[in-house]
């Protein structure tokens, strides 16, 4: 199957595009990128040096991916801007190359990055993530599979955020969200956990339940974090989910949001 590509389109020596490329009008392809097979680069887009755009990825009108990171540290180190297969980039969205950090800023597979969102220098986004429109992450956030981040959230640099939560529009996301759980109001606090979307993905009632109560005892019980995660030890049957969530705690470094 052959590409597509607008005859105003730039595409500079060295970059690679696989077969069924789509290249709309006046997009720029920069050397040092590939685009693997299926994907469709919208009008106007900006692909930068570094971008590796995987398959049948939808890149739409003015998107640029893979320009240098908004760090004053970076000494133009050799970096990449990756987006996973079948990932949806809307209008405007922006995803900066890493630092030498991590040398690596990851978008996953199967993501839906809704209209004006921005992706900092080494963020890392797991699979089936939607963020909503002019949500923006700062360096080095790390967002877990299946999070939904609502519209215009900003997410602090060096934040984690675990999988499945959710997070209402326009609330502010200063410090790490646990696993599964569902987020809201000022300053941002646990409103209990994503219930409706575990259901949608296949959780049984029993874990469901399991998830619930520890959630009722880090979070609602009056306990201290060491108190809480005792308690659960000692009182819980830990199963995957809920080792990933004391798991998690554990390793915050900027402290749970509560």
């Amino acid at each position: 199957m052959g590409r597509e590509i607008h005859p105003s389109a730039i595409i500079q020596s060295g970059a690679e595009l696989g077969e069924g490329v789509t290249v709309g009008p006046y997009a720029i392809i920069e050397s040092n990128v590939t685009v693997d097979n299926g994907s469709t680069i919208g009008s106007h887009c900006l692909i930068a040096s570094g971008a590796r755009i995987g398959k049948n990825v939808k890149i739409h009108h003015g998107a640029v991916v893979g320009t240098f990171p908004q760090d004053l540290k970076f000494g133009g180190e050799e970096s990449t801007a990756e987006i996973g297969d079948n990932t949806v980039i809307r209008e405007y969205v922006t995803v900066n190359r890493a630092t030498k950090y991590s040398r690596r800023t990851v978008v996953g597979s199967d993501c839906l990055l809704m209209a004006y969102v921005h992706v900092a220098h080494d963020c890392k986004v797991g699979d089936r993530v939607i963020v909503a429109n002019a949500a923006n992450m700062g360096g080095h956030v790390s967002i877990g599979d299946w999070a939904i981040i609502g519209g215009m959230v900003p997410v602090h640099q060096f934040v984690r955020i675990g999988r499945h939560i959710m997070i209402g529009g326009g609330f502010r996301a200063m410090q790490d969200l646990c696993p599964f759980g569902l987020f809201g109001g000022y300053p941002l606090r646990v409103v209990g956990i994503n219930q409706i979307g575990l259901h949608r993905r296949g959780f049984s009632e029993d874990t469901i339940r399991a998830i619930r109560q520890a959630y009722k005892i880090i979070f609602f019980s009056g306990l201290n974090t060491t108190q809480a995660l005792k308690r659960i030890a000692d009182e819980m049957a830990i199963s995957p989910e809920i080792s990933e969530i004391v798991d998690f705690v554990r390793a915050s470094e900027r402290g749970i949001v509560k």
